[in-house]
């Protein structure tokens, strides 16, 4: 199988990151917080009723798949996707996509990926890597999280690729098959913004948007009352984990929007979107800070240096001053 001349280049998340290195390969020449941002890949959820690794499941980014989706679709790029029934038949198509000679973006679950450090390998079933060819029983894997590119062998693919649990990959790949010769990045960038403003302010169910922001603080001032304190220590640590390593977590997000931002501002010569910049980094720091009180209150459980009472708090500042920045973003003149 001849091997694609891919160029592999590291960055902050692994779905804007994947979507950044495919269009550069095709010629789109497009950074990783643009892609993130014209793919309004930043969110906020927390779903109770839904247990990832035993605790209720919390994300501040979109769906699986959805960054490179919107994208491309905004870019004019054809893509094909495709989820497979059995662990043969999505490594056959990925085998013939790669001798088409198509780099392939893949989902896969983060514990089975050899190549990870064993710190970062739990259950995640949403992680986006590519593929660019094949050595022996080894697949060439550009993975945007890794310094390097690197490579993983056929049998660890297949079980990363089907790994159990919230959501399943069931083989899920997906490459382009076609770049326009042109491509309109200030439309974009404004369908862009005004779709992560309508998620973020519009969604009437508690659990999504900004919404869940306060949803998910009020459940944390129970935490002590409603479950002992080993497993409030537990639940605080998945909101830590998702929010600071998965990717590049929470406040990582806000700060690659921030970016995304300040590119489109400088792009479009729009102090405005610039200023919204600046906004959202201080918001990304008040994240960061939240994350370093529940990392306190987690490993020292009979501290009363932070209170669940007072992380409750800060989250709940955290919503209000985030549903004024959508708001303010979502109010400005194109």
């Amino acid at each position: 199988m001849n091997n694609i001349n891919f160029q592999h280049h590291q960055h902050a998340h692994c779905e804007s990151g994947v979507t950044a290195n495919l269009l550069q390969h095709e010629g789109i020449h497009i950074t990783e917080p643009l892609a993130f941002g014209i793919g309004a890949g930043i969110f906020f959820a927390h779903l109770p009723f839904v247990k990832v690794n035993g605790t209720p499941g919390t994300t501040f980014r979109t769906w699986p798949g959805a960054i490179f989706k919107r994208v491309t679709q905004r870019l004019g790029v054809k893509i094909h996707a495709e989820k497979f029934s059995t662990p043969d038949k999505a490594m056959k198509a990925l085998d013939e996509a790669l001798s088409a000679g198509k780099p392939v973006g893949m989902l896969s679950s983060v514990y089975y990926l050899p190549y990870l450090p064993e710190a970062f390998r739990f259950h995640f079933n949403a992680h986006n890597l590519v593929s660019y060819g094949k050595e022996n029983d080894e697949y060439l894997i550009s993975d945007p999280v890794m310094e390097e590119a690197t490579r993983i062998a056929y049998g660890d693919l297949a079980q990363a690729r089907f790994a159990k649990g919230t959501p399943e990959p069931k083989g899920f790949m997906y490459y382009i098959t076609q770049v326009p010769k042109d491509v309109d990045f200030a439309k974009a960038i404004q369908q862009g913004i005004k779709q992560t403003t309508f998620f973020m302010l519009s969604p009437p169910l508690p659990w999504f948007g900004n919404n869940a922001i306060p949803l998910l603080a009020k459940k944390i001032k129970i935490y002590p009352q409603k479950l002992t304190s080993r497993k409030a220590a537990i639940y605080l640590g998945n909101i830590i984990r998702m929010q600071e390593e998965i990717g590049t977590g929470g406040a990582g997000f806000r700060y690659l929007y921030a970016a995304f931002l300040q590119e489109a501002g400088s792009m479009m010569k729009r102090d405005d979107l610039m200023e919204k910049s600046k906004q959202l980094t201080k918001i990304g720091d008040e994240w960061r800070n939240f994350a370093y009180l529940a990392a306190r209150q987690m490993k020292d459980r009979k501290s009363d240096l932070v209170s669940f009472d007072e992380l409750s708090e800060v989250l709940i500042q955290i919503g209000q001053k985030e549903k004024t920045f959508f708001k303010s973003l979502e109010q400005l003149k194109w």
